[in-house]
């Protein structure tokens, strides 16, 4: 679609087209604060080039600098005087004092090492006095919608190869790396992405997920850019805080492609009212995308059937699959194509197989699309011998294609775990995802994390299938994690939050108990641990994965405050002391 080298060219030639062309359009965080700010291809480059300016004065070309932005605005003025000045950008979330959020800003800081970090005048002081605490007080703080000037008209030569931002992983399975992304693998995504959405010039797109986050970045700031269209966004907060106001958005808006996790579309099958749904008109909601996490057959079917009423097609949900180390969209395609009920006895020994009529171990798959509409190649290898599986077999998905990174920043270590795999045929070039799925009949289905498998007795039990368990055991679970804990043999933990304030009226014992039953005859398995926490309490990235490698660290550590608490004998010494 686009001959243009660089994202830099791309934005460019946009704002020669049409720099009145509506470029970004900012609903406010709540209903009571009035009209949405707006900016124009023309006010979005002005901007940039006015920080880029400020930016090259300062030698950060080929350089890291972070961005720590809550103004979206400001986020994308400052991610494109990056790209502008051929400075790397680091997007980060901004500072928000919790101790686990700093801890990984830390270790972002530590990793890349950066020449400046840009964020807002309300958030310096702040973020001067963590790169302070973290012994990186040298590091200029620049409030970036505080720069003055006129701009550089001149801009430094970049090439495809050049290095455009560093996407930090969601480190749902441990600490989280810098994907080098480059611009040929940001321009090679975005092609993918419209393959899969087949939005025009003149589209809207967009929603509420932040933009330091992959499918925000990719997804719905830079792909409408990237068309010539416009971004139409509302913050986390205020999604978080009243859902329908997402739902609402694309009606009154006009936004035709979306997409969130799937605890997004749950959550609004369970907090929009009745009084909302009224108002809500879903008609023009072309595409609404699932990915980020595993895409749940009853969350679409909840969801469709909720939303029908407000005009919601049948076709309209999408499900996605992609990882930052592939700039985001490996695949993706119509979720009801492809929904298949599996065999659950057959699934944990590595096989996808039609359950049978009556067979009460049953399990949903969705499709994430056909390998043909994806980004490149999709191959299913066994992790132990490299051995290409055949369809129907579940192995790690192995992917390359123009849109998927070479490396790690500064981590040659971890890039040659993760980049340029071998198979035992020979075919090189692979990243390896470290997610487990199959092919069937053409289409890719994501079945679990590699490193998040539960083995217990020879089998393989998917931690997000125990969590789902557990939560149907109570109208009052939320969030759950499950994982399992070293020793002379696996032990299952299970940490599970509590929807309610009222937790005396309850009995927590029983509760514990009919999660240990259930859990017993479902999958055979005897639970170790039953931990029933506080909302809040179960760590989650970003993108809304459980990160259940934080769980297992935090309850080893002894760094969980249960509400109530079943441990086994065995395992009483394994968990530190409770604080």
């Amino acid at each position: 679609m686009s001959a243009h080298r660089t994202f830099t060219e791309l934005m460019t030639d946009r704002v020669g087209r049409a720099p009145e062309r509506t470029a970004l359009l900012l609903l406010p965080d709540s209903d009571e604060r009035g009209r949405p700010a707006s900016l124009t291809y023309r006010a979005l480059d002005a901007r940039a080039r006015r920080l880029a300016g400020r930016l090259l004065a300062d030698g950060a070309t080929g350089e890291p600098v972070l961005l720590l932005h809550e103004s979206r605005a400001q986020f994308a003025v400052s991610f494109l005087a990056c790209l502008y000045a051929g400075a790397v950008a680091v997007p980060v979330p901004p500072y928000d004092g919790r101790s686990h959020h700093e801890e990984r800003v830390a270790g972002i800081v530590r990793q890349t090492h950066p020449r400046a970090a840009l964020t807002c005048a309300s958030l310096a002081p702040d973020v001067s006095r963590l790169l302070a605490r973290h012994g990186h007080g040298s590091v200029p703080c620049l409030a970036a919608d505080a720069v003055g000037g006129t701009g550089t008209e001149r801009l430094p030569e970049a090439d495809p190869d050049t290095v455009a931002y560093l996407q930090f992983s969601s480190g749902s399975t441990g600490s989280p790396n810098g994907v080098v992304v480059t611009h040929r693998n940001l321009l090679a995504n975005q092609e993918a992405l419209a393959r899969l959405l087949g939005a025009g010039p003149d589209a809207r797109i967009g929603g509420w997920l932040p933009f330091h986050h992959d499918m925000g970045l990719v997804g719905q700031l830079l792909h409408p850019l990237w068309l010539g269209g416009t971004s139409v966004t509302l913050s986390p907060e205020a999604f978080v805080k009243r859902p329908a106001r997402w739902l609402e958005a694309i009606g009154r808006y006009g936004i035709e492609v979306s997409g969130a996790p799937d605890f997004a579309y749950d959550l609004c099958v369970r907090r929009v009212s009745d009084e909302e749904l009224a108002g809500l008109d879903l008609s023009g909601w072309r595409i609404a995308v699932s990915g980020g996490e595993p895409v749940r057959a009853e969350t679409r079917r909840a969801f469709t059937e909720r939303f029908a009423a407000a005009g919601l097609r049948p076709d309209t949900l999408h499900a996605a699959y992609g990882l930052a180390e592939a700039t985001l969209l490996v695949s993706g395609g119509p979720a009801a194509d492809g929904e298949r009920t599996v065999d659950t006895e057959a699934l944990e020994q590595g096989e996808v197989r039609e359950a049978q009529p009556g067979r009460r171990a049953r399990t949903s798959l969705v499709s994430v699309g056909r390998v043909a509409e994806a980004a490149g190649q999709v191959l299913i290898v066994d992790p132990e011998s490299r051995r290409v599986l055949p369809d129907g077999r579940i192995g790690e998905i192995w992917v390359s294609g123009p849109g998927v990174s070479g490396a790690y920043w500064r981590d040659r270590k971890a890039s040659a775990e993760r980049f340029g795999a071998v198979t035992a045929d020979g075919t090189g070039g692979l990243l390896r995802t470290g997610d487990l799925g199959t092919v069937d009949d053409g289409r890719l289905y994501v079945t679990g994390r590699l490193k998040d498998v539960i083995m217990v007795a020879g089998r393989n039990l998917y931690p997000q299938d125990v969590e789902r368990t557990v939560q149907r055991v109570s109208s009052l679970f939320g969030t759950g994690s499950a994982f399992s804990v070293p020793g002379e043999r696996e032990r299952v933990v299970v940490v599970q939050e509590l929807r309610t304030h009222q937790r005396y009226a309850l009995d927590l014992e029983e509760l514990v108990t009919d999660v240990r039953r259930c859990l017993s005859e479902e999958f055979q398995v005897a639970v170790a641990g039953v931990l029933l926490v506080r909302p809040g309490t179960v760590r989650r990235t970003s993108s809304g994965k459980v990160e259940r490698v934080a769980m297992r660290r935090l309850f080893l550590s002894g760094g969980l405050r249960p509400l109530h608490q079943y441990l086994a004998d065995d395992l009483v010494g394994a968990a530190g002391p409770r604080r």
